[in-house]
């Protein structure tokens, strides 16, 4: 089993979840996070002082799959997320040891 991060512009949000929808990924977390990275942030002016704001939003997508299901996962999220300008995110992939389901206890690949 895998891990996927996916973080990614907060336009793209409903276009990568639907595209992962269609795609019969059911199981996602969602969350609407701040981070920087060559986006580097923009200059706004509060009280009339130049003020630089390195902390861009993001939208981060936590999914856990079968290691086969991976590499067609990451290509939806691509797919979708992609606007060819900097910033428009990226993919986190890692090892999941064990999943356990809190209603029936179920284990391992029964539990996604």
């Amino acid at each position: 089993m895998k891990r996927i991060i996916a973080i990614v512009r907060p336009e793209k949000m409903e276009a990568v979840k639907e595209a992962l929808f269609k795609a019969d990924v059911s199981g996602m977390t969602i969350s609407q996070v701040n981070g920087c990275g060559n986006q580097h942030g923009w200059t706004e002016y509060f009280r009339g002082t130049e003020v630089l704001l390195n902390m861009v939003p993001k939208v981060k997508f936590e999914i856990v799959a079968d290691g086969a299901q991976v590499n067609r996962i990451v290509d939806v999220i691509c797919a979708a997320a992609r606007t060819d300008s900097v910033g428009d995110g990226k993919i986190f992939i890692s090892p999941v040891e064990e999943v356990v389901r809190i209603r029936t206890g179920e284990r391992g690949s029964e539990a996604i």
